[in-house]
């Protein structure tokens, strides 16, 4: 391998964003281009395709998520270029990255080596914009709320029971609590309220997980914002603002055709973060890809536990989606710190380390069969790591009857996953495929977190103090039957970022719950995590620039 991944993708040779559309039997009719290189797909068309027999679905998870990386978006990238190679028609299927990380800590989400999608600064930064459409639509509810209470408040909305806040795709730590309104009758009521990052927005949920515009624009009305001085509750379509919130979002909703390096098929659309949102890309995107390709190739973000838990639970149960097989990341350097090594620690030979490591990987494998999907591990192969611990990989997958498979993606691109698509065509053949979620729609709240709590992260029981309780009860009254999407650290199965590995016997806490009526789902936040991320103490950003050129550095 030559070069940086921006390097390596700045000389690839992009196909017309139209050729790519036409290989998937998209006339040039239905695209609406940004450019040369991305473009959107246009809605009848993929209305027209709805009849059609769908590909098989296959999703890509990995271990707990480690500083050493896992790689699960470019193993996603490599899978679905590989299917290709071998004669499977295949289209991938991928969140937009959100500015937070790439100018935080994470830098750039558009996979890495020769297993990227491209353009990679567009899809890294404003992409088509789709991110800014949708903290436009959640900030222009919330402008209508306080409008609606500085011109008299005929909907008698209790402005200390608001639970609307505003977003921005950033990270801000000085935003997440503020108070607004201040400076006179003139600016409003007075009133404490916050921001969160637009990933973790319901509007963003709602984009990803609508089929339609108008059930977009309907899901829109079902927002609770609040409640009235009676405690009822008050819908955005008590405040006539999911009209223009639609509006706003009418051609973001549209999804967006990339390609990868080997000019293979990705629709990249939506993007809510896994540890503070349910983690998957769009529900539109998804249905089209499966009429479009014989296999679609997803990921959810960060471990299992996370990011597949939400995409079976959430995604798949509201769409009717069910996935064919599950292939999970992982990675040498990562198991060896799941077994306790530094990161500055990682270089050199410890086949006892990533033993012990593999206990984070055995309890994910062992998770997916609580959703009785077949599974493969990929062992997303760096340069320097021995055989012996690939062999060790291998050795704990065995004994768990799990095939698991050196892939080097990264650096040979399809090549390098040809054995990974191979398995996963076995797997998805085979029959063994017996999706199921892990609860049923009528299972209480609390017992519903419990399961999710006991049965994936190991943990003896779920806390919460006495005022979550009577939230979590309350919210049983009404919405008893929507699925949980819980808000956790993506560094541990439990609540302690520190805690890697495979703890058990721990307690989860609850700090809090929030309603999405619209997405259709109860948010649970346990532990310190925060729905609005701060900056590192040195962030990405601090190495970003243009330079004599005008080339973005920095960021990848």
């Amino acid at each position: 391998m030559q070069g940086t991944d921006i390097q390596i993708a700045r000389e690839a040779r992009l196909d017309p964003i139209t050729t790519i559309g036409q290989r998937l039997g998209i006339p040039e009719t239905a695209l609406l281009p940004y450019g040369h290189d991305k473009a959107k797909i246009d809605h009848a068309f993929i209305a027209s395709q709805q009849d059609k027999t769908p590909g098989k679905l296959i999703l890509v998870t990995a271990v707990s998520p480690t500083p050493a990386g896992e790689g699960k978006t470019t193993t996603t990238i490599g899978l679905g270029d590989a299917l290709n190679r071998i004669g499977k028609k295949t289209v991938i299927c991928l969140r937009e990255p959100s500015l937070g990380p790439c100018f935080g800590m994470k830098g750039g989400a558009a996979g890495g080596g020769y297993a990227q999608v491209v353009p990679m600064e567009d899809i890294n930064l404003h992409f088509t914009g789709d991110f800014h459409a949708i903290g436009a639509a959640h900030n222009l509810l919330s402008a209508l709320i306080d409008n609606h209470i500085h011109w008299g408040n005929a909907l008698g909305i209790d402005p200390r029971r608001i639970e609307w806040r505003r977003v921005m795709d950033m990270n801000e730590r000085a935003l997440r609590n503020i108070n607004i309104g201040l400076g006179g009758a003139s600016n409003g009521v007075p009133r404490e309220s916050g921001f969160d990052i637009t990933v973790a927005s319901e509007i963003m949920a709602i984009f990803c997980l609508s089929n339609t515009l108008e059930a977009l624009q309907e899901n829109l009305g079902q927002i609770v914002i609040g409640q009235n001085f009676a405690g009822e509750p008050v819908h955005a379509s008590d405040l006539e603002a999911n009209g223009a919130m639609s509006v706003l979002l009418k051609d973001a909703f549209k999804p967006n055709l990339v390609q990868t390096l080997e000019n293979n098929p990705a629709l990249i659309h939506g993007g809510p973060f896994a540890n503070i949102a349910h983690g998957c890309n769009s529900v539109i995107a998804t249905k089209a890809a499966l009429s479009l390709g014989d296999f679609v190739v997803t990921e959810a973000g960060f471990g299992a536990e996370l990011g597949a838990e939400k995409f079976f639970n959430i995604k798949c149960r509201k769409a009717g989606l069910e996935p064919s097989a599950a292939v999970i990341v992982a990675t040498v350097r990562a198991l060896k710190m799941h077994g306790g090594v530094k990161k500055n620690n990682l270089k050199g030979e410890n086949v006892q380390a990533v033993a012990k490591g593999c206990a984070n990987l055995a309890r994910h494998i062992r998770n997916m069969g609580h959703f009785g999907l077949p599974v493969v591990v990929a062992i997303n192969r760096f340069n320097d790591d021995e055989q012996s611990e690939i062999d060790e990989i291998r050795r704990h997958c065995e004994a768990l009857n799990v095939e698991a498979i050196d892939c080097t993606h990264w650096s040979q691109g399809s090549a390098g996953a040809e054995a990974l698509a191979h398995a996963v065509v076995a797997l998805s053949d085979s029959g063994h495929s017996q999706f199921r979620t892990l609860y049923e729609d009528d299972l209480p709240l609390w017992d519903k977190i419990e399961r999710i709590a006991q049965t994936l992260y190991g943990a003896d029981e779920i806390i919460a103090d006495q005022k979550v309780r009577n939230q979590i009860k309350a919210l049983q009254a009404r919405y008893g039957h929507f699925p949980i999407c819980m808000a956790k650290t993506q560094y541990s199965f439990s609540t302690d970022p520190n805690l890697r590995g495979a703890p058990s016997h721990h307690s989860v806490p609850i700090r809090a719950v929030r309603l999405a009526n619209g997405a259709g789902f109860i948010v649970v936040i346990c532990g310190d995590i925060m729905t609005m991320p701060g900056l590192p103490r040195l962030p990405a950003a601090n190495t970003i620039r243009l330079n004599d050129i005008g080339e973005v550095e920095g960021l990848f």
